[in-house]
């Protein structure tokens, strides 16, 4: 008993941390939700599949913070029993980076702000483990990463009145996390969960010529994001006959949530 008292305080702690560092600093949304701790495959083994949706926000550094914002439908396949799980997911996910094209020089005119584009498709990897203290009450962990095609833009404008014209790639998006989750159990079987992840992510910008205000060179410029520190929390309420619904949301600098059916086999 001592064991778990102590296993449960140094949880708490480090919930209680990943709540202090998200009010001292802004990060980076991850994309996708993490799910329950406790895998939704039948405790004796076996598949699970899922059809969901992901709102997600994040901020990247490209000369200042740019905004990414991305609707992600998505289909999953995992399998496992009641104490872990292996999940892949595939799916299509478009972006949009608020003022990306924003001229900061007084003399840019360009011919609009936004990058956007359009249901590129995406693949997620993932697996979880759980540790059950008894039939209400568990501690999990977590690896998940994802990795999308390149989106791409055009754009044009003058320039101290030299025209110019460039294709804009954001290319090999890709995020990895890592996070811990306490869950509780209730009355019938509705899961509560919650919990610290960390992250890394970057990107590459790549463009075919110089834009004011993104890029001063034609060719391609890493993005840099590194590792930062987040928390989440969700709910998976049975829906009978197998099926679950599972709502999650994360905040840090900013808010992302979602939602997807699952269903047991």
């Amino acid at each position: 008993m001592r064991k778990v008292h102590g296993l449960l305080k140094g949880f708490m702690a480090i919930v209680f941390w990943a709540v202090f560092f998200l009010s001292c600093q802004g990060t980076a949304e991850a994309s996708g939700p993490f799910g329950p701790p406790r895998s939704l495959s039948r405790g004796e083994g076996g598949l699970a599949t899922a059809i969901g949706y992901w709102r997600n926000e994040s901020d990247y550094q490209i000369g200042r913070d740019r905004t990414f914002r991305q609707n992600q439908i998505y289909s999953q396949l995992g399998y496992g029993n009641k104490n872990w799980e292996i999940y892949g997911r595939i799916g299509f996910s478009d972006l949009k980076i608020s003022e990306a094209f924003r001229g900061d020089p007084d003399s840019a005119i360009i011919s609009k702000n936004d990058f956007e584009d359009q249901w590129i498709w995406f693949g997620t990897l993932g697996a979880k483990g759980f540790y059950p203290f008894n039939r209400a009450f568990g501690i999990g962990a977590f690896i998940q990463g994802s990795y999308f095609k390149d989106f791409n833009d055009r754009v044009s404008g003058t320039f101290a009145d030299i025209p110019f014209a460039a294709q804009v790639k954001v290319e090999n998006l890709w995020d990895a996390n890592f996070g811990l989750g306490l869950q509780i159990t209730s009355f019938p079987r509705i899961k509560f969960y919650l919990g610290p992840y960390v992250r890394y992510s970057e990107a590459r910008l790549a463009s075919s010529a110089p834009i004011p205000g993104l890029v001063s060179n034609a060719g391609s410029q890493r993005i840099p994001e590194g590792w930062h520190l987040g928390g989440y929390a969700g709910i998976s309420l049975p829906l009978g006959r197998g099926f679950h619904l599972n709502i999650e949301g994360r905040y840090s600098e900013r808010f992302s949530a979602g939602a997807a059916v699952v269903y047991t086999y």
